[in-house]
């Protein structure tokens, strides 16, 4: 699969192919208000996990499909559209290189994108887009330090994609008021600040996709295998029975040990309770050792999980019977043909070198870039943070750049007990008989209300 996991780590280094997860947050039902753990603990959790397993080998599977468009098409870039007058300063922050990973190329999907934008969409206002990127090294200091640079700078907006340390590096932000779209985060102040906005519905990898998955299915009653760290249990114990429980749907959960090689003992608790789907949530070789539990035990109900999951490592060690069928959460269509993944390829063939198009996280810089100079069609005048934050809460729904097909609107209405999520519902993949997506479906991206 061509789906790199957010900031993920298979046991043997960063995964090019694993299908990224959408990030957690505070929910509100009525009297229940209950905080979902935020996508940057739980990436750094599965991600530390993974580097003390070694039990996967995540290379690169030559079979991935490769998107390009057909002789003859339309230029996915449009016609040109050139920004002119004074630059609009803008600033993206993004973890660059760590000992974990190397997320530089990040940046330059951002600078890559920009260019596009000047060029063919006129940029924001019509005046060109100056963009500073900062890289905090995984360091919470340096995360900090970046945005107070940045609002040295004058930056207009600050956007940050997948870092592992968001909250640190929006905090000066958010003091300052100056805006900022981000991919996600399960951080009350941060989702429920006036100048924030984000393009990754909090929920739905982690408990909105099992439930559509069973109502799609018929299925009444639920397993959630979850690899027993915190950063992954949060919503598992605290926020899905309930949620659960409202759409009429059996729950159960199994906590189980990272590192456990055979789970067939904890699998055999699926049989034994009826259930009729597994949800699994943990890193790759945590859900192999899933999956080979539940063929042994001879599990025939449906299996969904999180990205992380699926990695060449997975396809290679887990049959293709037991993964065709199987449903995973995607925070960006990479992989397939698609008319977001043409876009997306030629930007960054025509604007920068050697971008490897199957990396997840970069896919997601060059949704949030291209997604925030959408927000602001028709801003005039003056260009200030103050006037960026009510253009994009005045904004109409628009379809996201590179989301094929979801759409956004961030008038604080998506989840009013949060107002900075822009985005309901999510992407989804089916996979074949070989562990690869065929196509992406749109689920639960109902129109945000006026």
């Amino acid at each position: 699969m061509l789906i790199s996991g957010l900031t993920g780590q298979s046991a043997a280094g960063r995964s090019r192919s694993a299908v990224a997860a959408t990030p957690s947050r505070a929910r509100s039902g009525g009297r229940l208000r209950l905080r979902v753990v935020g996508i940057a603990a739980l990436v750094a959790g599965l991600a530390f996990v993974s580097a003390c397993d070694s039990g996967s080998d995540d290379t690169e599977d030559p079979a991935t499909p490769a998107a390009s468009g057909s002789a003859g098409a339309a230029d996915p870039l449009g016609p040109v559209d050139k920004a002119t007058g004074a630059p609009v300063k803008i600033g993206m922050i993004i973890d660059g290189a760590t000992p974990a990973l190397d997320s530089r190329p990040v940046g330059r999907v951002g600078e890559a994108t920009v260019k596009y934008l000047n060029e063919h969409k006129a940029g924001i206002g019509g005046r060109p887009i100056e963009l500073t990127v900062c890289e905090t090294q995984g360091d919470p200091g340096k995360a900090a330090d970046c945005g107070n640079q940045l609002i040295q700078k004058g930056v207009v907006a600050v956007l940050i994609g997948t870092s592992g340390v968001v909250d640190d590096a929006w905090k000066p932000l958010g003091e300052a008021k100056i805006p900022v779209m981000i991919y996600g985060s399960g951080d009350p102040a941060l989702l429920t600040s006036p100048t924030t906005f984000t393009l990754g519905n909090p929920t739905f990898s982690v408990i909105d996709l099992p439930i559509q998955v069973a109502k799609d299915e018929g299925n009444k009653k639920v397993t959630a295998v979850v690899i027993d760290v915190p950063a992954a249990l949060h919503s598992a114990q605290e926020v899905a029975p309930p949620l659960f429980e409202k759409a009429g749907i059996g729950y159960e959960l199994i906590r189980v040990a990272p590192g456990t090689a055979d789970m067939t003992p904890q699998m055999q608790q699926v049989v034994s309770n009826k259930s009729d789907e597994v949800f699994i949530i943990g890193n790759d070789s945590f859900c192999i050792s899933a999956m080979q539990g539940l063929k042994a035990v001879g599990f025939t109900g449906t299996i969904s999980a999180i990205s992380q999951c699926v990695t060449d490592a997975t396809r290679k060690s887990v049959p293709g019977a037991t993964l065709r069928g199987m449903v995973v959460s995607a925070t960006a269509p990479v992989g397939p043909d698609s008319p977001s993944m043409r876009l997306y390829q030629k930007v960054v063939d025509t604007y920068s070198t050697d971008i490897d198009t199957s990396v997840q996280d970069s896919m997601i810089a060059f949704m949030l870039t291209a997604g925030f100079q959408a927000s602001l069609d028709g801003i005039s005048g003056d260009i200030t943070p103050a006037t960026v934050a009510s253009t994009i809460k005045a904004m109409k729904e628009t379809e996201l750049p590179g989301g094929a097909g979801l759409k956004f609107r961030c008038n604080g209405k998506a989840d009013p007990a949060n107002p900075a999520v822009c985005v309901l519902g999510g992407l989804t993949t089916t996979l074949d008989d070989k562990g690869q997506p065929a196509e992406y479906k749109v689920l639960g991206n109902t129109p945000i209300a006026d």
